[in-house]
């Protein structure tokens, strides 16, 4: 069974995402752990929390793949900035304990020439203070399409972060497609080949989740613009491989192309699990 769902909005509270999930045919989803380009998190609501886990198992949903604010940057040449990004991650992970057994996706960073060297180390360093043995979240690198001083747009870059994080069994990596393609791997043409790849760099045990996105830019474009399903430069056809293929159809897949409503996401789950049938 094809496990798939999107983003939705956690204004409503946690038990209420589920029940969305649920009504848009999904068995996973994503939210950001707070407003997504960044301030206070919501206060705590506790049974909200356990009411949403009670949920998850009776629906038996794959794991949840909470989002980071894009704001955060571990490897920023602020200090300031990488305290607020350390800061609001710890925060963030402690919240993910009421909602245990999940992962918790964010965008490595970008090193503001400081080289990426340097921006993976600090990155590690930061994950290394922020991971503890007795957490039950696993936190996800996104790879990432390369733009400017973005840190993870190759394979090579998060093998660099994952080597030096000392509780690797705390650690994954999530693969979007958007970002791959537009990085320059080619999972249109290659789809095994850059697996292989992965597995080779990284190691397909790390791959935890999918953020299945078609791309409104040309192969290698190191841009990061995502499109609708099947109306984007990787087609319907290279979704219909990524769905079904067996090193990626256990993992939970989640949508971040551009809808205007839920609905939309509807349409696009379905489309999808036909294509994994």
């Amino acid at each position: 069974m094809l496990h798939i769902g999107c983003h939705l909005s956690s204004t409503k509270g946690y038990l209420a995402m589920g029940q969305e999930a649920l009504r848009i045919g999904a068995d996973t989803f994503a939210f950001f752990t707070r407003n997504p380009r960044g301030g206070n998190a919501k206060p705590m609501d506790e049974e909200d929390a356990k009411a949403l886990a009670s949920l998850l198992a009776e629906h038996h949903f794959a794991p949840l793949v909470a989002h980071a604010p894009y704001t955060y940057n571990l490897c920023s040449d602020k200090e300031s900035n990488r305290s607020f990004a350390k800061e609001s991650m710890a925060e963030d992970l402690r919240r993910l304990e009421f909602l245990p057994g999940n992962c918790y996706n964010f965008h490595p960073g970008s090193h503001m020439k400081q080289g990426t060297e340097a921006g993976c180390r600090m990155i590690a360093d930061a994950l290394n203070g922020l991971l503890w043995k007795e957490m039950h979240t696993t936190v996800l690198l996104e790879t990432m399409a390369g733009k400017g001083s973005e840190v993870g747009g190759t394979f090579e870059e998060l093998r660099m972060i994952l080597d030096r994080v000392e509780l690797k069994e705390k650690m994954g990596v999530c693969l979007d497609t958007c970002h791959v393609h537009d990085g320059g791997y080619d999972i249109v043409r290659d789809l095994d080949g850059v697996l292989k790849e992965f597995d080779r760099v990284i190691g397909l045990e790390w791959l935890k989740a999918v953020h299945i996105n078609d791309s409104k830019n040309p192969f290698g474009s190191h841009k990061d613009r995502h499109e609708k399903i099947g109306l984007g430069t990787l087609g319907e056809e290279t979704f219909r491989a990524v769905v079904t293929h067996p090193d990626l159809r256990e993992l939970p897949f989640i949508l971040e192309t551009p809808q205007e409503d839920n609905d939309g996401y509807a349409c696009e789950i379905c489309m999808l699990r036909g294509f994994a049938k």
